[in-house]
């Protein structure tokens, strides 16, 4: 796939093909083997690839060598790229975390053909990201390359149909993945798994509510609760979620494969999908409370974030939940000085996580900012803003993969 590396200010072109130059004269890579260049040239970012691609039809016929897919394999782990997702629903820019700027992505050919559905990324893992059809068909593409696939359409049971979670998880060593579906009325859960390896949908799992604590639960129907907010506004209990966030959830691989996804009131549902159970985890904050929740993964585990008002200031918290004690442990904290600025404006987040950075889209009427938070420093950093033909983008929810030319569909 061609990237447009000109989206945001960079070097000068004449600059950066007089370093390259530079590069192949100290090194003379042309010198190498075929096996060793194909190895140096699999360290190089996604971008760096991309660009330097045309320097010559050797390395042009590696890009399509399946010798350089292994090594690019071998490679632990890439800086993520995220698939930013704006109002109207285009998904055509990405933040590079390895260069700190924003890049231009073309659609794969499959979503051009498709303009009035609007496909929508629901999930992601390694090199892929899922989307979703208005139709309810699923597309699984590489954004990188630009090779996409069509999944066999789903088929949920009769009765309630309503969809909670869509979870995607990967396995490295058989390049293979699977898309979890949890549906159903909240008291009556169940389950679909799509495995690539198979290329077919697996029967449906119906779910069995875990016995637990009475006190802690609160399952009931999908009816809403109201109440009054500080500034006298009527508020539903229900969440109102973006497109691309509406079905956010988190798989994880603990004892087997767990889909955790958010209720309609905020609380999170816990569904382990080995024993076809599911439980509702204790609440953090009370139900009659104005806050804003989400997901993400954190060093193999569960957490949520969230942004919350008390005391007027606002305050936007990462948790996660010890499974020993039942409780909640609070993992990281923004700075008030960068929070207090979300104070009465009805800000709502939507986070993406990769490895130990956590990618917060925080949107409100009155302003957009994106924010990377890295959970092991507690370092807080906000992005600069993105530009498109000298037009500010915003951009209410975003979804994280690593940028991977060997990642198969």
């Amino acid at each position: 796939m061609e990237l447009d590396l000109e989206l945001t200010a960079g070097k000068n072109k004449k600059r950066k093909a007089t370093e390259d130059a530079q590069l192949l004269s100290v090194f003379s890579l042309n010198e190498l083997n075929e096996d060793l260049l194909e190895r140096i040239l699999a360290w190089l970012p996604a971008s760096s690839f991309f660009r330097l691609r045309s320097v010559c039809k050797r390395w042009s016929s590696i890009a399509s060598s399946a010798t350089f897919q292994i090594a690019c394999s071998q490679i632990p782990f890439r800086d993520p790229w995220f698939l930013m997702v704006d109002q109207e629903l285009n998904q055509s820019v990405v933040f590079d975390a390895t260069e700190w700027k924003w890049r231009n992505i073309n659609h794969p050919y499959l979503m051009q053909d498709n303009l009035y559905s609007k496909p929508i990324p629901v999930a992601s893992c390694g090199g892929l990201v899922c989307f979703r059809t208005i139709s309810g068909d699923f597309i699984v593409s590489n954004p990188v390359t630009g090779v996409s696939r069509e999944l066999p359409p789903v088929t949920l049971s009769s009765g309630s149909q309503t969809l909670h979670a869509i979870a995607m998880n990967s396995s490295p060593k058989d390049q293979s993945y699977r898309i979890v579906l949890v549906f159903g009325e909240l008291s009556k859960l169940a389950a679909k798994v799509f495995d690539a390896a198979k290329g077919s949908w697996e029967d449906e799992v119906m779910l069995v509510r875990k016995v637990g604590n009475s006190s802690e639960t609160e399952i009931t129907g999908d009816e809403p609760l109201y109440f009054l907010s500080k500034s006298g506004d009527v508020v539903a209990t229900n969440m109102q979620r973006s497109p691309s966030k509406q079905y956010s959830s988190v798989l994880i691989n603990d004892d087997g494969e767990v889909v955790y996804f958010l209720s309609h009131t905020g609380t999170v549902i816990a569904c382990n999908l080995a024993d076809k159970t599911f439980i509702e985890l204790p609440r953090l904050l009370p139900v009659y409370s104005e806050y804003s929740i989400d997901l993400v993964e954190y060093q193999g585990e569960m957490a949520v974030v969230i942004l919350s008002e008390f005391l007027e200031s606002a305050s936007l918290r990462v948790w996660r939940f010890s499974k020993d004690d039942r409780l909640w442990q609070q993992v990281v904290v923004m700075p008030p000085r960068m929070s207090h600025e979300f104070y009465g404006k009805k800000a709502d987040i939507n986070c993406v996580s990769s490895a130990d950075k956590i990618f917060i889209c925080i949107n409100s009427s009155e302003f957009s900012r994106h924010v990377m938070c890295d959970v092991v420093t507690n370092k807080w950093v906000e992005l600069p803003q993105c530009y498109v033909n000298g037009k500010a983008r915003e951009f209410m929810s975003a979804l994280s993969f690593e940028p991977r030319v060997e990642a198969s569909v």
